[in-house]
């Protein structure tokens, strides 16, 4: 058996529509046949709701694809990275942010101010380029799979790519996309000097 899923709903559309407008129809007509498919479209109308809501009381676990993204067993297969340390880095740059706010980068412990710029290239490497947003953007999407995004996360919070600048890691598809933006920044600032 097929599990339940939202979209079932859509089928109770049509037959509302039908309904909706017989009943349009048998105001103006004023006719016995108009007045009789008028309620046989309503009662099936109303009968199709009614099933698909206790359908859909009765099968709530299954209305929502699982989140495959943080299942344990989907990410040790891809290699292992702790996605509660990526969670942690970012809330820990969360309670820093009203920190930084007030009193700015300088007050904050060395181990702090590399929280923070990790957390923000996280930030930053969250915004890979996605097909939908190429209009807005004016970048191309970019697929990446799984396994480059967690290897960009341990690279990220190993701190091997501690050196590069943040912009290296803005709309930028996997990881050696990021370290090859941050050379051509690099060639553009010495350019410019």
């Amino acid at each position: 058996m097929k599990k339940f899923n939202v979209v079932w709903w859509a089928y109770s559309y049509p037959i509302t529509v039908l309904a909706l407008a017989s009943t349009k129809y048998a105001q103006v007509t004023k006719t016995s046949f108009a007045h009789l498919l008028m309620l046989i479209l309503s009662a099936i109308s109303v009968m199709v709701s009614v099933v698909l809501m206790v359908y859909t009381a009765l099968n709530t676990n299954t209305l929502l694809p699982p989140d495959d993204a943080c299942d344990p067993t989907i990410i040790a297969t891809h290699g292992s990275i702790n996605i509660s340390s990526v969670k942690q880095t970012l809330q820990r740059y969360k309670e820093l942010q009203d920190i930084i706010a007030i009193l700015g980068l300088d007050v904050l412990s060395e181990e702090d101010r590399l929280t923070v710029a990790r957390a923000r290239k996280i930030e930053r490497f969250l915004s890979q380029p996605f097909f939908v947003a190429e209009v807005f953007t004016g970048s191309p999407g970019k697929y990446v799979g799984l396994a480059e995004t967690i290897r960009g996360f341990q690279l990220i919070l190993s701190g091997k790519l501690d050196g590069l600048p943040e912009q290296a890691f803005y709309l930028v598809g996997n990881i050696d996309e990021a370290t090859a933006k941050a050379m051509n920044l690099e060639m553009e600032s010495n350019l410019k000097k």
